[in-house]
């Protein structure tokens, strides 16, 4: 465990646990950052797996963070996509006594555990020490909703997977979910396609642990989601702080004097708003064969573009031709806010998405998994800054590809300059949120207040 100075001066101790994949250790560590330079005071034990802490060990963060590990849950956490409803229910069953185990460890005493929503026990241990729980949901508030409903529906009863009751009623029933826009129901069928039953089971599980906390914090902005978020404050026993978004917004205030990498070079070389980046997400991915299709789209299609391959990108450099760059890595929020980039063809997934509508970029949208299909439906429907990389819900082949990609990217059709217009509103309205006097900057600051005070204790 790494060890830092406590000040005299620490008004409160927060012990982070986040579930141990990167789609929830960012927004965590981000979060974590808005409370630092927003309450310096404040010190932060942000726990992670060894496996995690050497991955994120030596990136740099303020000085009232510090990092505490517990042992893997798997003997290698690289491998939870070949097996993820194993690795899901190891988090679940196996984090849980090394994680009380460090609390014993820790000092000074703690404040507020800030857990995962997905971190099932999290609430538990909180609940067992007489320490507040703050939880903190990584997926849209929307997302939320919809577990939330469903875990109330499911009351005394044997637990169904996640949508399975789309199938089994009618569609009176389906539209009536308080809080959910009737035009996500044709992608929420797919979520229970998709979904493994185990996950499914544990996912409303851990959602039924949430009354029993203290706190709730979400990593959307109020008005991103105004209808899902009111219906949830109305539900819940306890206040709710949506604080997002949690992107490492901060980090791009930070300017370096080292001279910038090969792709941001390219991408300064290229003309503005010409440039479509792509990235399926960094867990679950498209097959090779599919890879090899958007390649030959994006060929054809003659627009320029950055592609984050990650373990593919040397294969598909031969086959991508001169107009594109393919990379195993980047800098995503600082790309996106690039000038010369102009579309965002994305997986979807919940922080990918809010980095699109804090940066003004309209996207295609992608989904693979989960919460990463009404992800796709708020983009494309109800914001109306995106359009969908499918043709009769089925995946389009290389000429539609490239059909779509040039359509999406040029800048002079009435269409694309009303979806970047849409895009550039939506940015405006998240970069006041997190301004001051915002909806985001307001509730951080009623968070740090309610759990400096004590509020909350039961």
């Amino acid at each position: 465990m790494e060890l830092t100075a406590v000040e005299p001066t620490t008004v409160c101790h927060v012990v982070a646990m986040p579930f141990p994949g990167r789609g929830h250790i960012n927004p965590m560590m981000n979060l974590c950052k808005l409370l630092s330079s927003t309450k310096p005071q404040i010190l932060i034990t942000f726990v992670v797996t060894e496996e995690w802490l050497g991955y994120i060990g030596s990136e740099a963060k303020p000085n009232n963070i510090r990092f505490a590990s517990i042992p893997n849950v798997i003997p290698s956490e690289r491998l939870k996509a070949a097996d993820f409803p194993g690795f899901y229910e190891a988090v679940m069953t196996k984090m849980e006594a090394p994680f009380d185990q460090l609390l014993d460890r820790l000092q000074p005493p703690i404040t507020t555990i800030l857990a995962d929503i997905e971190v099932l026990w999290g609430t538990k241990v909180g609940n067992r020490r007489n320490i507040p729980v703050s939880l903190i949901w990584t997926m849209s508030a929307t997302f939320f909703s919809l577990l939330h409903f469903f875990n109330h529906f499911a009351e005394n009863r044997e637990f169904l997977a996640p949508l399975q009751l789309f199938q089994d009623q009618g569609d009176e029933q389906v539209l009536n979910i308080p809080g959910i826009s009737s035009t996500l129901m044709p992608d929420l069928q797919k979520v229970g396609r998709v979904t493994d039953e185990r996950v499914s089971k544990l996912a409303l599980e851990c959602v039924s642990q949430v009354r029993k906390a203290q706190y709730l914090l979400l990593t959307s902005f109020y008005e991103l989601e105004p209808q899902a978020i009111d219906t949830l404050q109305a539900q819940l026993p306890f206040p709710l702080y949506p604080v997002g978004p949690a992107i490492p917004y901060l980090e791009l205030e930070n300017t370096s004097s080292t001279s910038p990498t090969d792709y941001l070079q390219w991408l300064n070389s290229q003309p503005p708003e010409s440039v479509l980046y792509i990235s399926l997400g960094s867990f679950l991915s498209v097959s090779s064969a599919q890879m090899d299709e958007i390649a030959v789209g994006l060929r054809s299609s003659g627009v320029r573009f950055l592609w984050v391959a990650r373990a593919e990108a040397c294969r598909l450099k031969e086959s991508c031709g001169d107009m594109g760059l393919v990379v195993p890595w980047c800098e995503q929020l600082k790309v996106l806010c690039h000038s010369s980039v102009g579309g965002f063809w994305s997986h979807c997934g919940w922080n990918s998405t809010l980095e699109a509508v804090f940066a003004g970029v309209p996207m295609l949208t992608f989904p693979l998994f989960l919460d990463q299909f009404p992800n796709s439906s708020q983009i494309v429907h109800d914001w109306k800054i995106g359009w969908k990389v499918e043709r009769d819900g089925n995946w389009m082949n290389r000429e539609e590809i490239a059909e779509l990609v040039q359509s999406f990217m040029n800048l002079e059709s009435n269409e694309g300059k009303e979806i970047r217009k849409r895009a550039r509103e939506l940015s405006e309205v998240c970069h006041r949120a997190i301004g001051k006097s915002g909806s985001s900057e307001t509730n951080l600051h009623a968070f740090i207040r309610d759990i400096t005070l004590g509020q909350g204790l039961n």
